[in-house]
């Protein structure tokens, strides 16, 4: 029977806990045939369970000692390892991390790459949605271990429970070559949700102006909702790039969709174009942004934000 592995992922700054990409890229990955997920740790993190749930017929549990201290080439060495014996199309996020794995992990086993696709066929094509989203194209990689990156919130997990039976890995320690990590210093964690996975975000463009934490803020928190911005919003540094959503950003897609100030350009819609209900607040009505909303409304948006936060505040008290 036809395999594939996948790169498990794993929350930033939370040893041991799935991120909820995992469930997409296996679902992605399933088309192709029974999936191996990859643990790459630094001891086994006992997921294998959570795996089975989630459609892994077999999880890799591949660990290095000296993890912490190396930055990719773990992951990296896994993958080549586990292509190089018994050779299989590879399923990775499409994160700057993910991607930089897929390269590296493609020039070693001299196989071709397919960088923030959209899903994945049968066949073992590829969509890609290009030119802001306005075109979709298939596409194919050569080599015997095809290497895909996934765009997170592209593909609707779907849990297909499978045996998850495990196959411990140990991986090599680093040496002279790998990049060694002296210190860590981990980014402070916001109280919200993360953005490429919640359920309702809120963005703010150009039209907030160095509003966000007076507008756009006390919405997201009333909504329980992640903060998205456009990128005119931060190259003005009105809000945090990390916040960006658009063809250089990240790509959401949430139940709701708040758009304030947003002209809708394609280099943002491109971004946020599947989500389920988009609402957009402009004082403009005839920006582009209008079309793809399912409900429009005109106004000062500096008014309705914290009107409409407040109002949701009252009724859930």
């Amino acid at each position: 029977m036809s395999h594939v592995y996948v790169l498990v992922e794993l929350e930033a700054g939370q040893s041991g806990k799935l991120s909820p990409v995992t469930a997409e890229l296996i679902t992605a990955a399933r088309a192709l045939g029974a999936v191996s997920a990859v643990v790459v740790s630094e001891s086994s993190l006992g997921l294998a369970p959570q795996l089975a749930e989630l459609g892994a017929a077999q999880v890799v549990e591949a660990t290095a000692a000296d993890y912490s201290q190396r930055i990719l080439t773990p992951e990296v060495d896994a993958l080549h390892a586990l292509g190089a014996a018994n050779p299989a199309p590879i399923v990775i996020a499409a994160t700057p991390a993910g991607n930089e794995i897929a390269g590296r992990v493609a020039a070693r086993l001299a196989s071709g790459a397919l960088a923030n696709v959209s899903a994945i066929n049968p066949d073992g094509s590829a969509k890609h949605s290009i030119f802001g989203g306005s075109v979709e194209v298939s596409a194919t990689a050569a080599g015997s271990c095809p290497v895909y990156t996934v765009r997170p919130g592209a593909v609707k997990a779907d849990p297909q429970p499978a045996e998850g039976a495990v196959a411990p890995m140990p991986l090599p320690a680093g040496t002279d070559r790998d990049a060694v990590v002296t210190s860590f210093q981990p980014a402070k964690a916001s109280l919200r949700p993360d953005i490429s996975q919640a359920k309702v975000v809120v963005a703010g463009g150009r039209g907030v102006e160095d509003n966000f934490a007076s507008v756009v803020e006390p919405l997201a928190d009333a909504l329980d909702a992640a903060v998205g911005s456009t990128r005119d919003a931060v190259d003005l540094g009105y809000y945090d790039s990390a916040s960006q959503i658009g063809q250089t950003g990240v790509t959401v897609s949430p139940d709701l969709y708040i758009g304030m100030g947003i002209s809708g350009a394609i280099q943002h819609t491109s971004g946020m174009q599947t989500s389920g209900t988009i609402v957009v607040i402009n004082q403009d009505q005839d920006e582009p942004f209008f079309q793809i909303a399912d409900l429009g409304v005109v106004g000062d948006l500096h008014e309705i934000a914290p009107a409409l936060a407040a109002e949701i505040n009252s009724r859930r008290a």
